[in-house]
């Protein structure tokens, strides 16, 4: 028997099926466009990314030696989309880098109370959050808002599209800022004020419980056996910390793609001040009686990416023509030695701790003697600096960070790793699945399919 784990992101989505051992077996991916029509717009076409999941899964579950007995999912955080009755898509899905919201956050949470938003959903206000978006549509697009008979994060739209009634697992509902973090559960105060009822929501579940099982037309459409049951994952980052052993406390997942992330986790929910004036959440991990955070960079691997389309056309041509990755070849032009350079790592809205949306980087030092491998190293050591910050402000909390463990596409790379760990005086470990957001969900429907406790 077999276990698949999908994983839905902001550009991509994955589906990789592991044995009872998680070996991996079979996978697949696709991506697909990201809309930006209007500056600070920032969107995603629902029916391409349900018809990239349906792909994945086909493709994955065909290879695969072994039949698949159940499926979990990761989904990116806090994009919704609206369906109306008929199941119909009607808007675009709007992702967490999205900030049309701005204006209405910082109002409507002080109307509200800051302080007391954090108290019930461990997050504190900001414009990529579900409750800020669902307020912009209510008032600048109100016929979608009134039309819609619910509104889904895409691990329950595709659920939804599965046949199934909609459910998502904590971490995920976390996101949205209408969970009660405490108790479980919408909060009918929160939900209440959006115009929207708890039937407007998916049904939010502990991470690993089983949503329902897919209908047999569907599975045979999508080459999977009859009786496969789908469990519920939640956010990405926690799921991913899963799959990479984050399992005590101590111990943090380090993951580096687009966005770089620590999510570490701890047995009780921790709203303390200092969190609070660092933009630093609580919510719900995917193991049972435990809790995480996530601190991050939004501009994290995307730097890496700004030099090499900006920097590296040689180093992308040399190793197109030794058929490696253009990251290797560049980050071994890196300078070995700290830079003089001091980078401002604030290439888009930050992060944590400062969660502001128009912030802007800089450069500086440059001199006339500087190489390229000097700044490239600099604009790697800003974005670990950051992250040093967050781990600092987490520690000072209580929430103790003793080891991390190195995920994502930068994890393949011992020369970033390493800059990382001396940045950030801690030993980082490198785990053999990189897909670690699959192999997560995949424990959590292996779980649950053989009634394992995790």
């Amino acid at each position: 028997m077999s276990y698949m784990g999908i994983d839905i992101g902001t550009s991509a989505c994955k589906a990789v099926v592991f044995d009872e051992r998680g070996q991996l077996l079979s996978s697949a991916y696709r991506e697909y466009p990201l809309s930006m029509p209007r500056p600070g717009y920032a969107e995603l076409e629902p029916a391409t990314v349900m018809e990239h999941c349906f792909a994945v899964i086909r493709e994955a579950a065909a290879a695969s030696p072994e039949a698949v007995r159940g499926i979990g999912i990761s989904s990116q955080g806090e994009a919704f989309t609206p369906v109306d009755r008929q199941g119909r898509y009607l808007a675009n899905a709007m992702v967490s880098f999205d900030t049309r919201a701005t204006a209405v956050t910082g109002h409507w949470s002080e109307k509200i109370g800051r302080k007391k938003l954090y108290e019930i959903t461990g997050h504190t206000a900001h414009p990529m959050f579900t409750l800020f978006k669902l307020l912009w549509l209510r008032e600048h697009e109100n016929a979608v808002f009134a039309a819609a008979d619910q509104f889904l994060c895409f691990e329950d739209l595709l659920q939804f599209n599965l046949g199934l009634e909609p459910a998502m697992g904590w971490p995920l509902a976390g996101r949205t800022m209408l969970f009660d973090v405490t108790h479980h559960c919408w909060s009918d105060e929160i939900v209440d004020s959006c115009g929207l009822t708890a039937a407007s929501l998916a049904r939010p579940l502990r991470s690993g419980s089983i949503a329902g099982r897919i209908p047999a037309e569907i599975a045979r459409m999508l080459s999977l056996p009859n009786d496969v049951i789908v469990v519920t994952g939640g956010h990405d980052q926690p799921c991913g910390a899963l799959g990479a052993g984050v399992v005590s406390e101590g111990c943090a997942m380090y993951a580096t793609g687009t966005v770089e992330c620590i999510c570490p986790a701890f047995s009780s929910p921790v709203l303390s001040s200092g969190l609070f004036n660092s933009n630093l959440c609580t919510y719900d991990y995917t193991l049972q009686n435990a809790y995480t955070t996530v601190a991050f960079s939004l501009t994290g691997g995307n730097i890496l990416k700004w030099f090499r389309d900006e920097f590296g056309s040689a180093e992308v041509a040399e190793a197109e023509r030794l058929g490696i990755n253009p990251y290797e070849r560049i980050l071994g032009g890196m300078s070995r030695t700290p830079a003089q350079v001091m980078v401002l790592p604030h290439f888009t809205p930050t992060g944590t701790p400062y969660f502001d949306t128009t912030a802007e980087g800089a450069i500086i030092g440059l001199r006339l003697s500087t190489k390229k491998g000097e700044m490239l190293r600099a604009l790697l050591e800003g974005v670990a600096f950051e992250m040093r910050l967050n781990i600092e402000i987490l520690e000072h909390s209580g929430i103790r960070i003793d080891e991390l463990r190195a995920i994502g596409g930068g994890a393949r790379s011992a020369l970033w790793t390493q800059l990382k760990s001396d940045v950030l005086n801690k030993p980082i470990k490198t785990v053999p699945i990189t897909e670690a957001g699959c192999l997560g969900v995949a424990m959590l429907a292996f779980s649950a399919h053989t009634g394992e406790s995790m």
